[in-house]
């Protein structure tokens, strides 16, 4: 902030002047300033001087008044400059060279420093020119000095510039440097080293001993006073000076390399002394941990068991530790230098002397191996290694080396070369066998996944399978067993065994069938099945069993494995084209872990090997790869499911199994199922249940989530004359359970929403009814009632679906009386059932029906043939073609995938046959683009009711006949 009132002093003044910040930014002007720049106070006020009124960058105006600023701000003392030619703006924006005479004036505030630079200015361009008006004789004379003045301030400025340089190169010097004066020793001049090294204090025009009072006694004064007196300069290296730390206040300890030289004036009197060093500190504390961490390494390469060595820059040894004399036998010293020699080997020298050689010219690391002779006049191969020791700056300074004793390892060399010639081969083996255990857990893997999508399905489809087959029983109990009803009630029942046997396959695939395993011997059971055996494959097949004697017993599910058996032996049959021979062997195993190293999935251990072994055409590599998977069949279409051998496969999973093929293409193809050895005692047959479906008066509390399930489980129940009370969850069944209601047994589900379970359900009953017997139902177990792939001890389960007798049959059990016997009740013979009407008149009306699935086309030719129509047959497109050119069909009903061609492909064929004919395309669910393209379509998606066929059927024969 401005203290003086400069208007009050300078407003007025004739003199231009101007006050500007340390920044040189203009705060104040006169008006005589404003008149002589031709600029608005206003725009002044604020700006930069060196912007509002620039000369050409480092051009001698530009550096003559940068200077001078510069030098009032460092000195505090007012500058003059008498004159400096400076470029400025006229008022008509015209650049003019004009000339001027300057003075600087500090203004200093109250700590001493330039707070302000007060600027008199003078235009003395007319006078430099020499333009006054004529008749005024010292005109000439005033230019020539304002001419003089201009070649001094040139000559001020190159010499200003000069020792600007000089001083910049003394400040940024490496070194430090200073100029003493007088035997006081006086600091004249210190550049920033110095400054750096003693700490900003303020030193010049101070003498050494005010300034820097810490050195007293350090001898730094009294070499001052020396080289003074005898004007002869002094060099030391690696003094030590204590410094007090201006930040601290606490000694530091410096080490100096330093020079002091007297300056003499022109008689050679000494003047004062130029001191100049540099701060070797570091480099002293450097030494110094290289010589501690030099003794550090010495004492622990003293300790180590190696040999250790050291060597100079040229290669020479310089020290060893005392393993080397101990196994040399010679004493220090006596292999220093090139001597290391006398203990190698003669035949081993030349090549590791050149190799050491190469090392030292190049620098890098040495490594090798050659023999030093014992003390004993022995020799043992070492392995000699050295590492090149550098500087921080890159430079070579030594070697450090360690000798291994690697005899027996030269000896194991030896048997190892002898063994090479084998190598490739055993090489190549061992990757055979690494490819085909890779193979194999890469198949293990993929069964893994697909088996998790497999086991997913369940639930959903045997909760549908249980509604379809629990209907299917009571519609069949209102129907007379002679009734062509009663035949498709039959029929639609094998297709749920069907699919029910489809579900329990994807189960054991996915290893989540609920097994039931007993400790079993494997002999009764292949004597109890034989006959069934032999009736699967046919007369045409040799059969032959083989059973090891002492026959170890296994725990696994009897039922799981009988069928398991019997999908081998029909795949079997089908590999030989039923001729051929087939052979079931039982034997004991016991596999050590080289014998599983090559079958992931197999641990060693004992087990009860099942081989079924046939005389076939064998199965090709690529297929084994495949061979287990779901759905992959190489049968014809129609004749398999793809689901045997991975049904095989989860059961063998999940009773902690495994199974292998081992085949030979042309030559046949044995499968082995590995079952663990159970150690208990073979459990006894259980009876076989003698009575037919028999049922009861007891009340059952029947708990099933899905509405549907609920409704057909209770009617079947109350059709066994049971009382039925339904809940719908866990939550209602315990309400139930909770009061005096009396409840004969428990028949839940397993899987059900709202966090509890049929376990957690169970779990309560008991808690609130002791004795209550539970029955299980479900068409997934998981693991509430399953672990391990095993039923819990004591739980009794039901799978999903099951019929009516076999639930009879179980509830009896667990109720353990015989119940009543249940008759199937009978209609009149003449009872039927109404079928939907429909409009269209089917007397004399021809349908052809193209279906590969045989259930399927039956049931439609049975609903089709009950309507009265005629009926006409196919399971092939080309099968239908010819039908339909024999003529006389009214109405096609296809299949969308047929086994050769499409039932689109198929109806373009019919239409170019008989353009008017009608067509029905049975779907799965997929759109059927032809429908639409070739007219006259309709469209029924499977399943499909026989209403909803017989109403596609009429809407097109009507529309055809109104066309008409």
């Amino acid at each position: 902030m401005i203290r003086v009132d400069l208007d009050a002093l300078f407003a007025a003044a004739p003199s231009p002047y101007l006050l500007v910040d340390p920044d040189l930014r203009i705060v104040w002007v006169n008006d005589a300033y404003v008149g002589t720049v031709g600029r608005e106070r206003g725009a002044l006020i604020g700006r930069l001087l060196l912007e509002e009124f620039p000369a050409p960058a480092n051009s001698a105006p530009d550096q003559l008044l940068r200077t001078s600023f510069r030098r009032v701000l460092e000195t505090g003392k007012a500058d003059h400059l008498p004159l400096i030619p400076y470029p400025i703006e006229s008022a008509e924006g015209q650049i003019e060279d004009r000339f001027w005479s300057a003075t600087h004036t500090p203004i200093i505030d109250a700590d001493g420093k330039v707070e302000f630079i007060l600027q008199n200015t003078m235009d003395v361009t007319e006078l430099y020119r020499g333009t006054q008006a004529v008749g005024t004789d010292s005109i000439p004379t005033q230019a020539a000095l304002l001419q003089r003045a201009e070649t001094i301030s040139a000559e001020n400025l190159a010499l200003g510039q000069m020792s600007d340089f000089f001083r910049s190169a003394f400040d940024q010097a490496p070194s430090f440097m200073a100029v003493i004066n007088g035997p006081e020793h006086v600091f004249q001049i210190v550049n920033q080293s110095y400054t750096d090294l003693v700490g900003d204090r303020k030193l010049l025009g101070q003498t050494v001993r005010d300034a820097l009072p810490e050195l007293e006694g350090q001898g730094f004064f009294e070499l001052l006073d020396q080289v003074y007196t005898s004007g002869e300069p002094v060099s030391i290296k690696g003094m030590a000076a204590q410094l007090k730390s201006v930040r601290t206040g606490k000694p530091e300890q410096h080490y100096i390399d330093f020079i002091y030289h007297p300056l003499k004036d022109e008689t050679g009197a000494t003047t004062g002394i130029f001191a100049q060093g540099h701060d070797v500190t570091g480099q002293k504390i450097a030494e110094a941990q290289l010589t501690a961490t030099r003794e550090k390494f010495r004492a622990m390469a003293q300790t180590m068991p190696n040999h250790v060595w050291t060597a100079d820059t040229s290669g020479g040894l310089n020290w060893l530790n005392n393993r080397l004399y101990e196994f040399t036998g010679f004493s220090e010293g006596q292999l220093y230098g090139t001597d290391w020699a006398r203990v190698v080997h003669p035949d081993d020298l030349d090549a590791s002397a050149a190799k050491w050689e190469h090392a030292i010219a190049h620098g890098i690391g040495y490594e090798t191996e050659f023999r030093i002779r014992k003390s004993d006049g022995t020799y043992r191969w070492h392995l000699v290694r050295a590492s090149a020791l550098h500087s921080d700056s890159g430079e070579l300074t030594g070697w450090v080396g360690t000798n291994t004793d690697i005899e027996d390892r030269k000896n194991v060399e030896d048997k190892i070369a002898k063994m090479n010639a084998t190598l490739e081969t055993r090489v190549a083996e061992r990757n055979q066998e690494l490819e085909e255990l890779y193979a194999t857990l890469r198949q293990s893997q993929k069964m893994e996944a697909i088996g998790g999508l497999a086991g997913g399905i369940a639930h959903d489809f045997n909760n549908l399978l249980q509604v379809i087959t629990g209907n299917l029983q009571l519609a069949g109990r209102d129907i007379a067993q002679a009734s062509p009803a009663q035949e498709r009630i039959e029929q639609a029942m094998k297709a749920v065994m069907r699919g029910a046997t489809l579900a329990s396959q994807l189960l054991s695939f996915a290893r989540k069938q609920p097994l039931a395993p007993i400790v079993i011997n494997l002999e009764r059971l292949l004597s109890d099945t034989t006959e069934i055996l032999q009736s699967a494959i046919g007369e045409g097949v040799e059969f032959e069993t083989r059973i090891d004697d002492q026959l170890w017993n296994t725990n696994v599910d009897p039922n799981n494995l009988e069928n398991a058996l019997l999908n081998l032996a029909i795949n079997a049959r089908d590999a030989m084209d039923r001729q051929g021979k087939l052979t079931i062997s039982i034997e004991n195993v016991d596999l050590a872990a080289a014998d599983v190293r090559s079958s992931p999935g197999l641990e060693a251990g004992q087990y009860v090997m099942l081989a079924v072994t046939d005389t076939g055409s064998g199965i090709p590599a690529d297929v084994i790869e495949r061979i287990f998977d779901p759905f992959f069949t190489t049968k014809e279409d129609g004749h398999g499911t793809g689901l045997g051998l991975s049904m095989v496969y989860g059961f063998a999973k999940q009773s902690g199994g495994h199974i292998l093929i081992d085949s030979t293409v042309g030559t046949g193809t044995t499968v082995k199922l590995y079952l663990p050895r159970c150690l208990q005692e073979e459990a006894a047959a259980r009876p076989i249940n003698a009575i037919g479906m028999a049922g009861g008066t007891e009340t059952i509390l029947l708990v099933e989530d899905d509405n549907e399930v609920r409704e057909t489980a209770a009617g079947m129940l109350s059709d066994l004359g049971y009382t039925v009370l339904e809940a719908p969850d866990a939550k209602n069944a315990q309400a139930i359970l909770e009061t005096e209601i009396a409840v004969d047994l428990l028949f839940t589900d397993v899987v059900m929403p709202g966090g509890s379970t049929g376990h957690d359900l169970a779990k309560i009953a008991r808690n609130l009814r002791p004795d209550l017997p539970v029955l299980f139902s479900s068409g997934y177990v998981q693991d509430a009632i399953v672990h391990d792939g095993r039923l819990d001890e004591g739980v009794e389960l039901l799978g999903k679906p099951y019929t009516q007798l076999t639930m009879a049959q179980k509830i009896r059990g667990m109720l353990s009386t015989q119940g009543t016997i249940v008759y199937p009740q009978q209609t009149p013979s003449d009872a039927s059932v109404p079928i939907a009407k429909v409009s269209a008149e089917p007397a004399n009306m021809r349908v052809l029906i193209c279906e590969d699935d045989a259930l399927i086309r039956m049931d439609i030719a049975l609903c089709l043939g009950d309507s009265g129509y005629d009926v006409l047959e196919a399971a092939t497109a080309q099968h239908a073609i010819e039908i339909l050119h024999k003529g006389g069909v009214d109405l096609l009903i296809t299949d969308i995938g047929l086994p050769d061609r499409s039932g689109e492909e198929l109806a373009n064929d019919a239409r170019s046959i008989n353009a008017a004919l009608p067509i029905v395309f049975a779907t799965g669910g997929a759109d059927v683009p032809a429908a639409i393209t070739l007219g006259n379509c309709n469209m029924v998606k499977k399943p499909f009711r026989d209403t909803e066929l017989l109403e596609a059927i009429s809407e097109l024969v009507n529309t055809t006949s109104s066309s008409c």
